[in-house]
């Protein structure tokens, strides 16, 4: 082949603009017989440049492996960012990629900066591009609504519990990955058998606590579920708590990783006087679940 077209950025989330930046570099490589590579970040740069200011993530490192290998790429390359690479300057970052993956063309988003303190914007690449001989273009934003798709607007929307708008300017419903752990089994005591996640990385940001309609997928199935993330005040229990009762499956998935998308928020997290009080509101959280989801009782949506 060619060499590489290439793109580069920390990607989190994998939304619309993100999306278009990666199909743009797979189309421009099937056309030129090159390959089209995604150059990533491990961690997010503001974890290394200033943690105190890093956001909480969209995708953990997992989450975003999947998501991207369903992609038309050739190949992603999960830089380790470090504070020296924090130091480059835009030339010997543009260098690294040329030597590293021999880059023909660096296709990039609109808002993109390279090297020490994003300074290299595309003036500058572009003056790179002619003195060492690679191609530069720029992908104009994704626009939702009359605005930008981007990390941090996503980001405000989830931490707001604005579950449809992130959904929109992602493309997917928002989700997370998990382990199923053991539980104290009272679900099953109430008659809402749970599946017990284990709480992701702390850098996962989390929509606000609450019951929520959820989706949830696992290796050999999937069923529409009623989800509580927060803790357990009719137990007297702070810690955070994220269980899921499935609405139409039990399956034993304890050990198993389980990808939960949230759909729509029921309720607040609330404190009931009594077992009973408890197991009549999850009557009535089942039923809205069921509608939030299109699940009509006894099956699955398709």
């Amino acid at each position: 082949m060619n060499g590489a077209v290439i793109t580069v950025g920390s990607f989190d989330g994998v939304h619309l603009g993100h999306r278009a930046v990666l199909e743009e570099i797979a189309d421009r490589a099937k056309r030129s017989d090159r390959r089209s590579v995604l150059v990533t970040f491990v961690p997010h740069p503001m974890e290394v440049v200033n943690p105190e200011a890093a956001p909480r993530l969209l995708t953990l490192g997992h989450e975003r492996r999947e998501i991207l290998a369903q992609s038309e790429l050739d190949a992603v390359a999960f830089l380790p960012f470090t504070r020296t690479l924090s130091h480059y300057a835009p030339e010997e970052f543009v260098r690294l990629l040329l030597d590293r993956f021999d880059m023909r063309e660096l296709v990039i988003g609109h808002d993109h900066g390279f090297g020490r303190g994003r300074a290299g914007g595309m003036d500058t690449l572009r003056a790179l591009g002619d003195k060492l001989r690679f191609a530069v273009d720029v992908v104009a934003p994704v626009k939702v609504g009359g605005r930008e798709v981007s990390s941090t607007l996503i980001r405000r929307a989830v931490a707001g519990g604005d579950l449809d708008t992130a959904a929109r300017l992602l493309g997917r419903a928002y989700s997370m990955t998990g382990r199923v752990i053991p539980g104290a089994g009272r679900g099953r005591d109430l008659g809402y058998r749970t599946i017990n996640l284990e709480a992701p990385n702390r850098r996962k940001l989390l929509p606000p606590e609450g019951v929520y309609a959820v989706r949830v997928e696992w290796k050999d199935g999937a069923s529409g579920a009623m989800m509580h993330l927060g803790p357990r005040p009719t137990f007297g229990e702070k810690a955070l708590s994220i269980e899921a009762h499935l609405l139409d499956a039990d399956p034993d998935l304890y050990g198993s990783e389980v990808k939960v998308s949230w759909t729509a928020r029921l309720r607040d997290v609330a404190r009931f006087a009594s077992a009973e009080a408890l197991k009549q509101q999850l009557d009535r959280d089942s039923a809205a679940a069921r509608k939030a989801l299109a699940v009509p009782p006894g099956g699955t949506r398709g």
